[in-house]
């Protein structure tokens, strides 16, 4: 019996392991293909005037450095770590929702469109798989009295 939650244990690690680098994977490169578009059509792109061109390319770097050191923590088993940094990576996602905060739906292009529904999927995903770990797969458990 103790074998058998022993190895359902590490088949569910396993899968949130595929799961996560999947997740991140998708999210980096649809980000990237639309932080890449904004960068290339900026003048194009309804959004705040404080944004330019160089400061895309630089938050999307960083953005996906935390992505990527949030996957290696979480394979490390830095779970606390791991969230905080899944979560800030996904907000690069979920943050390009935000340009339909700054024009209207006709103000964008069909692949503008695209290009930042995807990054919300990708930042929802990141974002859920981070809640479903933290508050399910790897939930504090108590130890036997």
């Amino acid at each position: 019996m103790k074998v058998e939650r022993k190895e359902k244990a590490l088949s569910m690690k396993a899968k949130a392991y595929s799961i996560l680098k999947l997740f991140l994977t998708a999210s980096i490169i649809s980000t990237a293909i639309h932080f890449t578009d904004n960068y290339l059509y900026f003048e194009q792109y309804p959004q705040p005037e404080w944004i330019t061109p160089f400061g895309i390319i630089r938050s999307w770097l960083i953005w996906t450095a935390f992505g990527l050191a949030g996957y290696w923590l979480y394979t490390t088993q830095r779970f606390w770590l791991a969230y905080t940094c899944l979560l800030i990576y996904s907000t690069c996602g979920l943050s390009s929702l935000a340009h339909y905060l700054y024009g209207s739906l006709h103000d964008f292009s069909p692949k503008m469109h695209l290009l930042i529904l995807a990054d919300g999927l990708a930042g929802s995903l990141i974002l859920g798989f981070t809640v479903w770990s933290g508050l399910i797969a790897h939930k504090p458990r108590r130890s036997p009295s």
